[in-house]
């Protein structure tokens, strides 16, 4: 074990630290903890009792993993061969109990999450999901391979997530709810399998989004769910009667790419 700048970190005697593990400043690594040989581990992280990080997984600054996480193991994936691959955890994100992040499959690809994330406990991000920053997973909240989870969205507790589903920009999941198909950015999905069921008015506001854009991203839901329009005539429709902005922008961006098709808009008769 290499501690970075010569300052040695607070490491509980009875830890196992692989020799080739980087492990920076003020780290704190409780009891019974396993840290792999390509693990490296930035200032101010904490690390609590029983935790096991192996693989290549790089792990930023003042994060906090709690007993019993599992970061950077081999994924559940039966394509996967033993190559090296990656998982990147970024600066202040905290991973609760029993959490699990697989690192990714294929050569030299990554599994990623963002900043200021919380992980709450028994989540799980499988082999190649990107996460993004401010991301909130709700106790037992699962992503399967290849799921994309954009800044600021929230995930419910007990909700699966298909494989390469994407969930957009702030939008936010119910509890034990069934994700098959992209979540819009800045909607509010709910249900088995889930519907939209609004647009995410508070989560919009406290992001500090301009008013201005506020009511363009309304205006832009209602072309797509109230309308009666297909996608492209929507997407066609949004572009010639919303004020272009940031934020309509990407609701567009993600309309146009979402290939597993968008959850659509619960009705009044399946209330």
């Amino acid at each position: 074990m290499r501690a970075d700048n010569r300052v040695v970190a607070y490491i509980h005697e009875t830890a196992v630290i692989y020799p080739g593990a980087r492990i920076a400043k003020d780290v704190e690594i409780g009891p019974y903890s396993v840290i792999g040989e390509n693990v490296q581990i930035g200032e101010g992280t904490k690390i609590g009792p029983h935790v096991v990080i192996t693989g290549w997984t790089s792990i930023g600054k003042n994060c906090k993993i709690y007993q019993g996480a599992s970061i950077g193991e081999e994924p559940q994936d039966l394509k996967f061969a033993g190559e090296k691959s990656y998982v990147f955890i970024g600066d202040r994100t905290r991973i609760r109990e029993s959490a699990t992040v697989h690192r990714a499959t294929g050569e030299g690809e990554e599994t990623r999450i963002g900043n200021d994330c919380l992980l709450m406990a028994y989540t799980h991000v499988a082999h190649n999901c990107v996460v993004g920053n401010n991301v909130i997973m709700s106790n037992a909240a699962m992503l399967a391979g290849h799921a994309v989870v954009e800044d600021r969205a929230v995930i419910g507790g007990i909700t699966g997530v298909h494989q390469f589903v994407k969930i957009g920009r702030n939008a936010m999941i119910g509890g034990a709810s069934k994700i098959v198909q992209d979540v819009v950015p800045y909607t509010i999905v709910d249900g088995h399998p889930a519907k939209v069921v609004g647009l995410n008015s508070v989560g919009i506001s406290r992001a500090g989004i301009p008013i201005e854009s506020r009511r363009n991203i309304k205006k832009a839901y209602k072309l797509l769910y109230r309308s009666g329009l297909s996608l492209p005539q929507a997407i066609s429709m949004i572009e010639q009667e919303v004020d272009s902005c940031d934020e309509v922008e990407h609701f567009l961006r993600f309309l146009r790419n979402a290939e597993r098709g968008i959850c659509r808009e619960r009705r009044e008769s399946e209330s």
